[in-house]
């Protein structure tokens, strides 16, 4: 298996109840399909727009790509020796998902990503009923998708295909991924020659809300998708659930690893209540 070199991290014991579980750093984007990014730089043809509540560019601190790195380095380590591992083994691809958000170019986030790719696709071959291994399958192909130009409308149907799969086989799994991906998938793609549609990106965003509602991106998506929609009232009832209960929420998702999703939501936050500030105007 060809692997970026990255810095090796402390050994890991191969006693699994011994071992530490490998961190994540929950990005934003490991939350999220790319599907925002991917629209806006491969189909504005198409007449996508950036989200209402705003386009300016992300703050990616170099703490963060760190963090990504040596992570990966210790997934990769520990994936390498138990290669017949299954959590090693998704683990180890959702660390090529996150760490690929911080390629510095489509050459190295191709790379990154289809190591995560073809983790999944061996798991797969011998577990089909892994969740997250369809989960982070259709994750790290919108890593891929994202490098592509039209090239990557193909794309779209299968991370469709693995977030349902991900979902039918356990809903729960990532504070309701699936959903929540397969509502930006929809909310984000365009109707025309793609998989868009506002009423299943309305499902699947309010389902994700139901599973998981005290998961803050749930509920920031929610919110930015009824803002999108001019739907002023929807937007201004779950901003208030989620005001409240965004101290518990700083309760429940601390430390290091949440840094960077922290970073994210806060910024979003501030968005979505200036916009219904401004609209109720």
């Amino acid at each position: 298996m060809t692997i970026i070199n990255r810095p090796d991290m402390l050994a890991i014991s191969n006693c699994r109840s011994l071992r530490p579980r490998i961190p994540r750093v929950s990005l934003r984007v490991s939350r999220k399909v790319l599907l925002r990014l991917f629209y806006v730089t491969t189909l504005t043809g198409f007449g996508f727009s950036n989200s209402v509540c705003g386009g300016e560019a992300e703050v990616k601190p170099a703490s963060f790509a760190v963090r990504a790195q040596e992570i990966l380095a210790a997934a990769q380590k520990r994936h390498q020796a138990e290669p017949t591992n299954a959590v090693a083994a998704w683990e180890f691809a959702r660390a090529c998902f996150d760490s690929a958000e911080y390629a510095t170019n489509d050459t190295e986030r191709v790379i990154i990503a289809d190591q995560g790719i073809a983790a999944c696709r061996r798991l797969l071959a011998h577990q089909t009923g892994s969740a997250p291994a369809h989960y982070y399958l259709g994750m790290n192909l919108g890593q891929l998708a994202r490098t592509k130009t039209l090239g990557a409308l193909r794309i779209v149907g299968e991370m469709e295909r693995e977030f349902k799969a991900a979902r039918q086989l356990d809903e729960h799994f990532d504070s309701a991924g699936a959903d929540r991906n397969l509502g930006l998938l929809y909310f984000e793609a365009p109707a025309f020659a793609s998989v868009g549609s506002r009423s299943k990106a309305r499902q699947h965003l309010q389902r994700a809300v139901e599973l998981a509602p005290d998961f803050p991106e749930n509920r920031l998506n929610l919110i930015e998708a009824y803002l999108k929609w001019a739907d002023n009232d929807g937007a201004t009832h779950e901003l208030k659930v989620l005001e409240k209960l965004w101290p518990k929420a700083q309760t429940n998702f601390t430390g290091e690893s949440w840094a960077a999703s922290w970073s994210d939501w806060e910024v979003r936050l501030e968005r979505a209540r200036k916009t219904i500030k401004e609209r109720a105007k």
